[in-house]
């Protein structure tokens, strides 16, 4: 998650839609006042070598007021401001001008495409199921809730902008020439090479799953038209 007071902007980071990517070069264009959450060490290495800001301001706020009061760090240990943060939540800890005047967008992807992508990505860290197992799993109601349920507040999209993961730099660079958003460098390829090549997800998708992933991401099929 980035919240750039200089651009005045909030990007509200969903999972498995090249946000690491994107959040990367959004730090490239943050001042020292703007929230920039952690992410993952090789990740941060990574932006570390491009040259741009890493995390910073996530436990509170440089600035004063309310944001500052909200954002002290939990007892428990977490931070006030962190990685896939909901709009919900994150509207509570800022204040209301800042929610309201600043713009908001994310990134969505066709849900079909988006599970085989996390399917993958889960079994570079532990062994795999069989991905019509692991479509009835657990992980996919998290899959949800890191993507709906990050732009979304009641079943309500709060997002100014959802850009399409498949028109990506497309729709970057149309939120540029709004002058929303001073022109990005190129994304670079973060988490981007655990997926076998060659296999669309229409190979690896049967009918019953093909239905399974549309009954549990209807919302986003409805939002944006995606189709098998």
């Amino acid at each position: 998650m980035i919240l750039s007071h200089r651009h005045r902007f909030i990007f509200l980071k969903t999972n498995k839609t090249a946000g690491t990517s994107v959040e990367i070069a959004l730090s490239a264009i943050c001042g020292e006042d703007d929230i920039i959450t952690p992410i993952s060490p090789a990740d941060e290495a990574l932006r570390a070598r491009l040259g741009y800001r890493g995390a910073q301001n996530y436990q509170h706020s440089r600035r004063g007021g309310l944001l500052s009061a909200l954002g002290a760090r939990k007892p428990w240990g977490k931070p006030a401001f962190y990685n896939h943060m909901p709009a919900q939540e994150l509207r509570q800890k800022v204040a209301p001008d800042v929610w309201q005047s600043y713009f908001k967008f994310c990134i969505e992807r066709n849900p079909w495409d988006r599970v085989v992508s996390m399917y993958y990505w889960r079994g570079s860290k532990s062994p795999q199921p069989e991905l019509a197992q692991f479509l009835r799993s657990a992980e996919v109601p998290k899959l949800k809730r890191k993507g709906w349920g990050v732009y979304t507040i009641d079943g309500k999209v709060v997002a100014d902008h959802v850009c399409r993961f498949e028109q990506l730099d497309i729709e970057l660079d149309a939120i540029s020439r709004r002058q929303i958003l001073p022109t990005l460098p190129e994304l670079p390829k973060a988490k981007s090479a655990l997926r076998p090549e060659k296999q669309h997800y229409r190979q690896l998708l049967g009918p019953g799953e093909r239905a399974l992933v549309a009954e549990r991401f209807a919302d986003e099929i409805a939002l944006l038209g995606y189709r098998f």
